[in-house]
């Protein structure tokens, strides 16, 4: 996976970023979600290197980036922490404008990024993901069974971690597979990679992650919100239309950003393994376009 491409390690203000970067052109950040690394972007990552400089990163916390504590108040894995992390990268990169495209909590950091930093975000995707302070808003009885782990992984520590670090492997694949609308597509290659990166270190960060998830990332979205603060760029929002009981996110993010357009690809939500010719075409659509119409 990622042949011909270099690995880096960039420290920035609070961790150690390991990253992959290939190709040539404008550069794009391409930020992975849970429980994953970078890896997610693997089928991808080949073909946007034709037309840009892919900079894929693990996130503090998760694969070979450091795992730095959360903190008494768990900013330490705030969106908005995260998003620091991206930006220093870039930076280190020489990157200093630059596209983003995030999927499930990589998609949180990305569109924080956009919020916080809208003079360096040139175009944000956003795959299979509703912002962070209305995902909450919208959780209701059914959600609550799909989305357990928002409740579960949020829990004080350490106690998920405790019971997931008892069955790692079989907790991580179950809810890969239980996400997936083709599980079968993920791979054993990257499936090997993902296992292997869910230390107990790993397990206790992504646990912050959650954490952070809902003790502070709803308040910082609800200051935006509050202040009218919206998305200065052109937004893509791609999701899984496999999972037929959901909406279409278009209207949420409508109400954060102007310049919204996306569609719904078929396959689950592992959009960039289970339809990666089309979430690639999707994403070169876009994003050589600047975002623009």
């Amino acid at each position: 996976m990622f042949e011909g491409f270099e690995r880096r390690r960039i420290a920035t203000d609070g961790a150690q970023i390991h990253l992959v970067t290939g190709g040539s052109g404008p550069p794009l950040l391409l930020l992975h979600g849970y429980p994953q690394t970078h890896v997610l972007w693997h089928r991808v990552a080949p073909r946007l290197a034709r037309s840009f400089r892919v900079v894929a990163p693990d996130l503090r916390g998760y694969g070979a980036s450091s795992k730095p504590p959360a903190g008494p108040d768990l900013a330490g894995y705030s969106k908005r922490a995260m998003a620091r992390d991206m930006l220093e990268v870039m930076a280190a990169l020489g990157a200093e404008r630059f596209g983003v495209a995030g999927h499930d909590r990589g998609g949180r950091v990305a569109y924080r990024l956009a919020l916080d930093h809208p003079g360096r975000v040139s175009a944000l995707a956003v795959l299979d993901i509703e912002p962070t302070l209305d995902t909450w808003e919208g959780l209701g009885w059914r959600a609550g069974v799909f989305a357990y782990h928002w409740y579960f992984l949020a829990q004080a520590a350490p106690f998920p971690e405790t019971l997931i670090a008892s069955h790692a492997e079989m907790f991580l694949r179950r809810t890969i597979a239980s996400w997936a609308g083709r599980p079968e597509a993920i791979g054993e290659e990257a499936m090997r990679a993902y296992v292997e990166a869910f230390t107990p270190e790993a397990i206790r960060a992504s646990c912050d992650d959650y954490r952070a998830g809902a003790a502070v990332d709803p308040g910082i979205d609800r200051a935006d919100r509050d202040a009218g603060r919206r998305i200065a760029c052109p937004v893509l929002a791609l999701w899984g239309g496999a999972r037929t009981e959901r909406p279409s996110p278009l209207p949420v993010w409508r109400r954060w950003a102007d310049d919204v357009r996306g569609r719904a690809l078929d396959c689950g939500h592992f959009l960039p393994e289970e339809a990666p010719e089309e979430t690639a075409a999707e994403l070169v659509a876009f994003f050589e376009k600047g975002g623009s119409r």
